[in-house]
């Protein structure tokens, strides 16, 4: 059997509460910061939704209908569920408990991120963080990640970013390789040396013809989608790799070629849903990552 499905909403229940409560629509109103007459609306809006008639006016007072009296403790019902929701709710944004996801190219995580998770976990061991090691970019609006570390300034209007550093991608190659096919003095020189780079390499090649090194796409010998690989590659000598600095350092026999050379500035901002401006827990992760970061 069909059940009656009532077409009212809380806001309305809300402003019948509120004058049974104060006794008059003019101290309903300014106890919920509405004009009267808005306040009015809100409850003969409940009273046509409903079918029945809430109040009736004995002289300049309110007097509830018997309709209204039967009615009232369902209403102060909802009102009290409505408390316990938003107890609930402030609660949870509040609470240093709980998942905060991470969303990382896969590099990051693991030269970056990985190392400072002890930290993290030390000043907040109730929250548990997934990282998201992705070259993808998440999709923060639909909340496939609470935080992102990208090189970009975000333009969605829900999204808020901190830029908290600036790296620089140069060039480097393992001793193997360089022992090997000689070391490139000039930027001249590496149209006789094997690249490694990231996909599309086209635009790769576009932003290092940018910044001074004429290169091609016949340069790039071996390319990937994924930082971890790209540094797999460059240690094995299979070329000469463009990456952060930050990577490199941290990879096995690794030496910059062309020391002089002033390199890609890559911004590093760190991206969230507005959220973060309430939710306790993504708000201390956001902050802890963002002084980490910045640490240099």
């Amino acid at each position: 059997m069909d059940r009656p499905i009532a077409r009212f909403d809380w806001t309305q229940a809300r402003a019948f509460l509120a004058t049974v409560e104060a006794g008059s629509l003019s101290k309903a109103a300014r106890a919920l910061g509405l004009t009267q007459p808005t306040l009015s609306r809100q409850v003969a809006g409940l009273e046509a939704a409903l079918g029945v008639v809430l109040f009736e006016r004995v002289g300049r007072a309110l007097v509830l209908t018997e309709t209204g009296r039967d009615l009232l403790d369902h209403f102060r019902d909802m009102g009290a569920a409505a408390e316990r929701i938003a107890l609930a709710a402030a609660g949870r944004s509040t609470a240093l408990e709980g998942r905060v996801t991470i969303s990382a190219s896969d590099a990051f995580a693991v030269h970056v991120l990985t190392p400072l998770l002890p930290e993290l976990q030390a000043l907040a061991p109730g929250i548990e963080v997934e990282v998201l090691a992705s070259n993808a970019i998440s999709d923060l609006q639909r909340r496939e990640a609470d935080i992102a570390v990208r090189h970009l300034r975000p333009v969605e209007p829900e999204l808020i970013g901190r830029q908290v550093g600036e790296w620089r991608a140069r060039l480097y190659a393992s001793s193997l390789y360089l022992a090997r096919r000689g070391r490139p003095a000039v930027p001249e020189d590496l149209a006789a040396h094997d690249l490694l780079g990231f996909a599309p390499v086209e635009r790769l090649v576009a932003t290092l013809n940018g910044f001074g090194l004429p290169v091609t796409r016949r340069n790039f010998r071996h390319v990937t989608d994924n930082g971890l690989v790209l540094a797999g590659m460059a240690e094995r000598g299979l070329g000469v790799a463009v990456m952060p600095s930050v990577f490199a350092e941290r990879l096995a026999g690794m030496e910059p070629v062309l020391p002089d050379w002033p390199g890609i500035p890559v911004p590093l901002w760190l991206i969230a849903h507005r959220e973060v401006q309430t939710s306790r827990r993504i708000r201390i992760v956001f902050d802890f990552l963002a002084e980490a970061l910045g640490r240099g």
